[in-house]
């Protein structure tokens, strides 16, 4: 049976620094970003965070229908959140503003009534909404679609620099990572929760750590050398596909809203084909990076690739 996605989590506008000094805004958020890539993958993605009334919100919710993501968090009047990212080398480092915004004016009933109407599938989450106090809402969100019946996605993709008392945070994301069966984490989110130096080669030992939480399918990513994806059992591991990179904003969002979709849409066993997941969700990520900003391919270009 096909499954569809609900994603909670920011949508912001990401300013990125040019070398004359001047910010170029692009639409992106880690949990909008992986919407868009999974419904550009092919599955049916809703969004459950309210969008903005300003020209950003506007924009940002005309891009997901654009690429086939259906909007059921309404408007806020609230502004849009804004990250100012500057790249060296092709790699980003952010500045967030999220005090008072949009995709955070939201309530735990609200969301749990919009999840209540729609049959269970899998519900996504992660990055800014598990930073302190947030994370509270989005603990309850999670127990109350578990008990519906959902399968919860993570996406950890910490970001240490708008937390407060990294500790909490930490702390925070750990529960966040209890109500998991699916799990995505990079080596520097490893490295932050405390696992040591986190490297391919320690992949099996990782995942073994992580399934002891409950986690069912996780994938872990380790920047330029590679990935590796454990689902029920089975392994597989992929190097990093060579491209002319631009840049590598968005690069995990799309890995992982290719690996959902590929979930979500193909419902013969997953563990069967967990090498042909990984290596369309890294040519995914690949195109991905031979832009700039995030913008996921379509089913076709990766296919393609």
């Amino acid at each position: 049976m096909k499954l569809h996605l609900a994603v909670l989590g920011e949508a912001l506008m990401d300013c990125i620094a040019q070398p004359d000094g001047q910010l170029r805004p692009l639409m992106g958020g880690s949990p909008y970003n992986m919407a868009r890539a999974a419904a550009l993958r092919g599955a049916q993605v809703a969004y459950l965070n309210p969008l903005s009334v300003d020209r950003f919100g506007q924009s940002l919710a005309a891009l997901l229908q654009k690429d086939g993501v259906t909007l059921i968090g309404g408007q806020s009047r609230q502004p849009t959140s804004l990250a100012v990212v500057q790249l060296t080398n092709g790699q980003p480092s952010y500045g967030f503003y999220r005090e008072g915004i949009a995709d955070r004016d939201y309530t735990v009933q609200g969301v749990l009534d919009a999840l209540s109407k729609r049959a269970p599938g899998i519900l996504h989450t992660g990055s800014l909404l598990l930073i302190p106090p947030e994370h509270e809402k989005v603990l309850a969100i999670l127990d109350g679609a578990r008990a519906m019946g959902w399968t919860i996605s993570v996406d950890v993709n910490l970001r240490p620099v708008v937390a407060p008392d990294l500790t909490s945070y930490v702390q925070a994301v750990e529960q966040v990572m209890l109500r998991a069966h699916w799990l995505k984490a990079s080596d520097e989110d490893l490295e932050t929760l405390g696992y040591g130096h986190a490297t391919l080669a320690r992949a099996p030992e990782l995942s073994r750590q992580l399934h002891a939480k409950g986690i069912e399918r996780l994938a872990l990513t380790f920047g330029g050398d590679g990935a590796w994806l454990d689902m029920e059992g089975a392994q597989a591991q992929s190097p990093v596909p060579r491209v002319q990179v631009i840049d590598t904003v968005g690069a995990g969002d799309t890995f992982w809203g290719n690996c959902l979709a590929d979930w979500a849409t193909d419902d013969s066993p997953a563990a069967q084909r967990v090498a042909q997941t990984l290596r369309l969700a890294m040519a995914a990520a690949a195109i991905n990076c031979s832009r700039q900003g995030c913008q996921p391919p379509t089913a076709g270009e990766t296919l393609a690739f």
